[in-house]
């Protein structure tokens, strides 16, 4: 530890060459020292032949290898002469392994930039993101308008598929989910209602609660983690592919084939699922609300019906396909963000589900709000 805590770049001007000699025993973690070490001296160095002077190095690693070919390399394309002092036999393989296979897209060079203008660029580089998915939302938004239409536009066949994939496959896990977080929510509730023997009110909480936002919520965020990560990862792999390219290259619009028919599927299915999430949660409540506080069903059941309105089961059934809009949306997006590579593709379907999670709870809230100062 203490030899790495020594480890510095020494340069040193020879009669014909300026040496380059690493001192210590760099880790990866000094990479970045010797890295900004170099990029001062090469500001104000004028010469014609560099030596990188290895000979005191016992081993290196892939870091740190990298660096000095990238430096190599610099300094060739400069017409500057780079010599190599006699090495080790390892450090000469791992310099050799680093000029066949290494890539120089990154830099090991910290980053001169300042905080503000790195906070100006990022800021200015997400607007920007922003403004091509606001773009995208609307060309997707006229699409599908336009579909409902005219419906010799829409692929019913492929429609159906996603229907069932996106839809049907879901359900089993809503409902699951659903019933548990109903008995959850009502067995925390009873503790409480049974001090002041309020035990009746919990119809109340469960049957606002469920119906307005839990089941819409929770259905959206399940529905954006299965399906909105699985419409990037699958556009994203046809991009790659170049599917895509293929489908425009023969006159096919990859919008009407691929985008619509997930699209429509979604913003179709999403209030179903709400409505079987929404009975999933009232019958799990149902069940404690019998256990723990011996509401009877018929009891439970009749007080729903007089206190719950029917306003609430559609507020929360109304908010389905602007969901389904948002996580269809986000989703697609970033399939057709993926780059050339997997990693790529790992990254954006991340970005998929996070995205549309966030823009789901952003547009409840919105609603919550518009809902609210109407007197719904």
């Amino acid at each position: 530890m203490s030899d790495r805590r020594k480890v510095r770049l020494a340069i040193k001007h020879e009669e014909d060459f300026v040496r380059l000699k690493i001192l210590g025993n760099p880790g990866v973690e000094c990479v970045h020292v010797i890295a900004k070490e170099l990029k001062t001296a090469l500001t104000d160095l004028a010469t014609e032949t560099i030596m990188w002077d290895l000979s005191e190095l016992k081993q290196m690693d892939s870091a740190l290898a990298i660096l000095i070919v990238k430096d190599i390399q610099r300094a060739e394309n400069s017409e500057i002469e780079v010599l190599l002092s006699p090495m080790e036999h390892d450090v000469e393989k791992m310099l050799n392994m680093a000029k066949e296979h290494a890539h120089f897209d990154s830099s090991f060079e910290p980053d001169s930039r300042g905080f503000l203008e790195m906070t100006g660029e990022e800021s200015l580089r997400r607007f920007r993101d922003l403004g091509a998915f606001f773009g995208f939302f609307g060309q997707m938004s006229i699409i599908v308008m336009h579909s409902f239409y005219d419906f010799r536009h829409l692929r019913w066949k492929e429609t159906v598929f996603e229907i069932y994939e996106s839809g049907i496959k879901a359900l089993p896990i809503i409902v699951l989910t659903m019933f548990l977080i109903g008995v959850v929510v009502a067995y925390q509730s009873a503790s409480q209602l049974k001090i002041y023997g309020a035990n009746i009110f919990i119809v109340d909480m469960l049957g606002i609660s469920i119906l307005r936002e839990l089941a819409p919520m929770l259905t959206a965020i399940i529905i954006a983690g299965r399906s909105g990560s699985s419409y990037a990862a699958q556009i994203g792999v046809m991009k790659i592919t170049e599917e895509l390219d293929a489908m425009r290259t023969m006159g096919f619009d990859p919008y009407a084939f691929l985008v619509l028919p997930r699209m429509v599927a979604l913003m179709i299915m999403m209030p179903i699922l709400i409505f079987f999430a929404d009975i999933a949660g009232v019958v799990g409540g149902m069940l404690i609300a019998k256990v723990e506080l011996g509401l009877s069903p018929s009891q439970f059941l009749e007080r729903f019906v007089e206190v719950v309105k029917v306003k609430h089961f559609w507020i929360g059934i109304i908010k389905g396909p602007f969901f389904a809009l948002l996580i269809a949306t986000i989703g697609i997006y970033r399939g057709l963000q993926v780059k050339n590579d997997t990693q790529s593709i790992g990254f954006n379907t991340t970005k998929a589900v996070v995205e549309s999670i966030f823009a789901v709870i952003i547009c409840d809230a919105f609603f919550s709000i518009i809902f609210t100062n109407l007197g719904y």
